[in-house]
Formats: C-alpha cells, sequence, structure tokens
C-alpha cells in the first residue's frame, strides 16, 4: 500500500496554492511532477561536477562523464535493452521520432508505403508526413473506432509487402487507450516492416520491455516520468542504428575529421552531436530510479482506482461525455459537457485551483474524427487523490452552471 501522505510530501510543486485554493494538478500527460530527489540531482550535478563529457581528463569531466553513462546503463536496464549502446539520448520523444524520420530518408522509395494510427499525437505525424514528402512514399492511416480504439482488421489489410515502416502510440494521450502493440508489431514484422512505438504516454504507467516486445524503436521523454523536461532516449535495435546515417553533424559524433573526409563515431555517440543535456540525462537516470523503487505495479494499480473512481463521479454530471471508452486504457479521461467549449470549462476550474488540459492536445484527427474542437483532458498520476477528484468534480459542476 502506498503512503500517500509520504509520497505528496516528496513533490514540492503539490503544496502549491492557486488562485487562493490548493493546487489540484491533473495533467499529468502533458508532464507529471518532479520528486524532490531529482530536483536534488540536478542541484547537485551544477554545484558539485559541472563539466562537459567524454572529452576531458580532469576529475569534474570524469565524474560527469560517469555520471551521465550510468543514467544510460539505468535506462537500458529500465527498458530491458540488449545493449547500453542502443539508448541514444535525446531531447525528448518528438528528436528521437524526428532522427528516425530523418534517416529513413535514404531507404525508401517512391510508392513505399509507411502506416500511422490515427490515434496519434501530431509528433508522430507530422514528421512521416515530411518524410513523405522527400521520398515519394505513401503514408497510410489505421483508423479507430467511436470508443477510441484502433481497427485491427483495416490494419490487417493496410499492410503489404510494400509497407517498410509502421509508427503507432503506446498509449493514447488525448484518450487514454492502450494500443494492442504486442499484436502490431508482429504483423509489421510478418511482412517485413520494421516498427516504432511512442512511448511517452505508456512509460509513466507501465514498465516496456524492449525485447519482450521485439520492437525496432523505442521513444520516450523524461519529463513525462517525474525527470525534467529536455531530456528523452531512443532506442533501437543495433543492426537498425547502424543502418541509419546521424542526425546532426558536430562534435562528439565523429571518429575522424579532414577537409577531404569524416567518419563517424561508432553507436551512441554517432546520434549525440554536441554537448547533450547532460545534468538532464543524470536526472531521467535518478527519476527511472525513484518510479521503481515505488514499483510499476503499484502504480499501475493505484492510477487505475483513481480512472475508475473519477470516471464513476464525473459521470454523474448530467450531459457530461467521455470520449475514450475503451476496456483497456490508463489515467486519462477526456470530456465535454453538452455544447459548452472545453476551453471555458479549463479556464473556471483554474480559478478554483484545478489544473486540466483543454484542447485538441496535438491530437487535431482525433477531434476531427469526433466533430469536436477538443476536450477537457483530465489526467491522473500515483500521487493524486480520490478527494482531489471531488474538487474537480466539484469545479466542473460549478463552471456548468455558469455557463449554462
Amino acid at each position: 500500500m502506498l503512503d500517500i501522505d509520504k509520497i505528496r510530501s516528496e513533490f514540492p510543486i503539490l503544496k502549491r496554492v492557486v488562485n487562493g485554493k490548493p493546487l489540484v494538478y491533473f495533467d499529468n500527460a502533458a508532464t507529471s511532477q518532479t520528486p524532490q530527489v531529482v530536483i536534488d540531482a540536478i542541484v547537485d550535478y551544477y554545484a558539485n561536477y559541472n563539466a562537459n563529457i567524454h572529452r576531458g581528463v580532469h576529475t569534474l569531466s570524469q565524474e560527469a562523464t560517469d555520471k551521465y553513462e550510468e543514467a544510460r546503463l539505468k535506462i537500458r536496464k529500465h527498458f530491458n535493452a540488449k545493449k547500453s549502446h542502443e539508448i541514444i539520448f535525446t531531447s525528448g520523444t518528438t528528436h528521437s521520432i524526428n532522427i528516425i524520420a530523418t534517416g529513413f530518408t535514404s531507404l525508401l522509395n517512391k510508392d513505399d508505403e509507411i502506416i500511422v494510427s490515427a490515434l496519434e499525437h501530431h509528433s508522430n505525424i507530422v514528421p512521416w508526413q515530411m518524410l513523405c514528402d522527400r521520398t515519394g512514399a505513401i503514408l497510410k492511416v489505421i483508423p479507430m473506432n467511436e470508443e477510441g480504439e484502433l481497427v485491427l482488421s483495416e490494419y490487417d489489410n493496410l499492410l503489404s509487402n510494400k509497407t517498410k515502416l509502421v509508427f503507432v502510440n503506446h498509449i493514447s494521450n488525448a484518450l487514454g487507450t492502450i494500443n494492442p502493440i504486442e499484436e502490431i508489431i508482429e504483423k509489421a514484422h510478418a511482412v517485413g516492416a520494421a516498427i516504432l512505438i511512442d512511448g511517452a504516454q505508456a512509460c509513466p504507467h507501465i514498465k516496456p520491455d524492449v525485447q519482450k516486445l521485439n520492437v525496432d524503436f523505442y521513444v520516450a521523454s523524461a519529463h513525462k516520468i517525474y525527470g525534467p523536461t529536455g531530456v528523452g532516449m531512443l532506442y533501437g535495435k543495433e543492426e537498425w542504428l547502424n543502418k541509419l546515417p546521424p542526425y546532426q553533424g558536430g562534435g562528439e559524433m565523429i571518429k575522424e575529421v579532414t577537409f577531404e573526409k569524416t567518419t563517424y563515431a561508432d553507436l551512441p555517440h554517432k546520434f549525440e552531436a554536441g554537448t547533450p543535456n547532460i545534468c538532464g540525462g543524470i536526472a531521467f537516470g535518478v527519476a527511472l530510479d525513484y518510479a521503481n523503487a515505488i514499483g510499476f505495479d503499484t502504480i499501475e494499480k493505484r492510477e487505475m482506482e483513481l480512472l475508475k473512481y473519477g470516471t464513476e463521479k464525473l459521470l454523474e454530471i448530467e450531459g457530461l461525455k467521455i470520449y475514450g471508452t475503451s476496456k483497456n486504457k490508463t489515467a486519462v479521461i477526456s470530456f465535454n459537457i453538452d455544447k459548452i467549449h472545453p476551453y471555458d470549462i479549463g479556464t473556471i476550474v483554474d480559478k478554483l485551483g484545478v489544473a486540466v488540459r483543454t484542447g485538441h492536445h496535438c491530437a487535431q484527427p482525433i477531434m476531427d474524427f469526433y466533430k469536436i474542437p477538443g476536450t477537457v483532458r483530465a489526467s491522473f498520476s500515483f500521487y493524486n487523490t480520490k478527494e482531489e477528484i471531488d474538487v474537480l468534480v466539484s469545479a466542473v459542476k460549478k463552471a456548468k452552471m455558469m455557463l449554462n
């Protein structure tokens, strides 16, 4: 059992007062909050061993390098990658996806086909559209149904020997749907296609095993997993990462440079040009330590309790409709009330101390499917409480009364 009071005491921001009310933070799908132990790791880096890595023989540089590479090892173990050099540090999920989308420019031919799903965040749509523009490849889309689930029978129809790449999120940021990625990966491989899974929304809730999944690429951001912004990771199978060209040129990613020819460094450095977010990488590792100490089974159980309670309480509000009703979903509730614009609801509940997200959540095709401008999204983390959900429900009821 979680000692929820102790857990909440470890997140300083949860003590804040917003607009005269205790903060209720339900925007975890956008970014999770950061525990003190991660904040302390950031301060410790800048206070005690701030230095550039891999290049210096002096003590600070060696200490920073050791800590940074220890973090890479923590990430490898967390995701169960086979080798540490299959973990590439990036600035986040979007950066990770763009590395792969750019790299495949030289590997695709005109009329090759790539597949995305209707549930994707814009960062897992736009880079592939740009790739199609560069190569002449054709983008196809796995459709969704009213429950917010992918129609896998249509996925079967889209797959062919022309399919070279498939891109699907593990969990939908807008609806909370958990996609059956094991089946999606297996079917992609059956036609010889590579597959990338966007794990940004999954990693706060579950612990992916990339070897068990047999996925070619898996991407995530630290700030969704109780870490800092501006850092993330790209996992890629070694054989695929060796096939792809570097994403950027500069320092660190080279083996030898002359004006006649440059040779590139081995993995992972081939994809890590320039000075990285050293502090962020180290803090990413500390955040994973923190989450693993609590345990992802414990986190998932807690969040499912909050999802069930929140769903029941919100549905008691007359005229409220939830979008994304898959039986297999995580702690995200996207909803609207009658014809009230979600932005108006979000603005009022903020005045009552409740932080929710409103809009299309960078998933505009989903909103177009439902023919709505957006939703109010309440997304829970294990440090939230049922009492906070009661505050949300009360705030939404007040907003409805004011706006009707």
